[in-house]
């Protein structure tokens, strides 16, 4: 997993994902994605063009041009297919060894050589369609991990009323802020430090669902 801080309330509505094709269609696609990933991780996002996909990818250009469009496209569509995947929170047993497992995740992703998922993360600041998919993959991400909390509560170790979705951006950002905000090499500890926070103040009450406005 991973994800950023979800779209703020009031945001514009994010569109659906695109229906996926099959057969040759998913072929030329996964062989166009695959050489936006290897040209985002060389060049990085101002190094990545229509051209250079196509040529890397062994697709006519003109295909290219006709199903992605631009590069905006192209970003949105290496975007939406990561949430094709089957990937699933880790479940070690405890809320702080998931926390901590997760997040180790999310280090090694962020770190990783070429950094693809941190020129993700940048381009998406750069396109309009990028920042649609990129906010579509986080609500996933954070769908899928708020069975973490939902076992916590079913072992105990949280009250029933905890908000799934406050824990977690606050387990996981740390990591983010260490490595992309302040880019700079987080410790070896830091995964484990913020799951260890971040689950002691939750089982505390400090992530619980606020009353609605007017009850006492």
């Amino acid at each position: 997993m991973t994800p950023s801080a979800p779209p703020p309330e009031g945001a514009r509505p994010v569109p659906p994902p695109r229906r996926r094709p099959g057969g040759r269609s998913a072929r030329i696609r996964r062989q166009v994605l695959d050489a936006v990933l290897a040209e985002l991780g060389e060049r990085g996002y101002d190094g990545l063009t229509m051209d250079s996909v196509a040529a890397r990818s062994g697709v006519h250009r003109a295909t290219v041009y006709r199903r992605w469009g631009d590069v905006g496209g192209l970003l949105a569509d290496v975007l939406d297919a990561a949430g094709d995947d089957a990937w699933q929170p880790p479940d070690t047993g405890s809320l702080e060894g998931d926390l901590a497992a997760l997040n180790r995740e999310i280090h090694d992703a962020l770190t990783a050589q070429p950094p693809i998922v941190a020129a993700l993360i940048a381009a998406s600041f750069r396109s309009e369609q990028a920042d649609h998919a990129q906010r579509r993959l986080w609500e996933d991400r954070y769908a899928r991990c708020e069975v973490i909390v939902r076992r916590a509560v079913e072992r105990a170790e949280l009250p029933m009323d905890t908000d799934a979705r406050r824990l977690l951006i606050a387990a996981t950002a740390p990591v983010y802020h260490q490595l992309v905000l302040l880019r700079t090499p987080s410790g070896p500890d830091l995964p484990g430090q913020a799951a260890r926070t971040a689950a002691l103040a939750a089982s505390a009450g400090a992530f619980a669902v606020p009353p609605p406005a007017g009850d006492t």
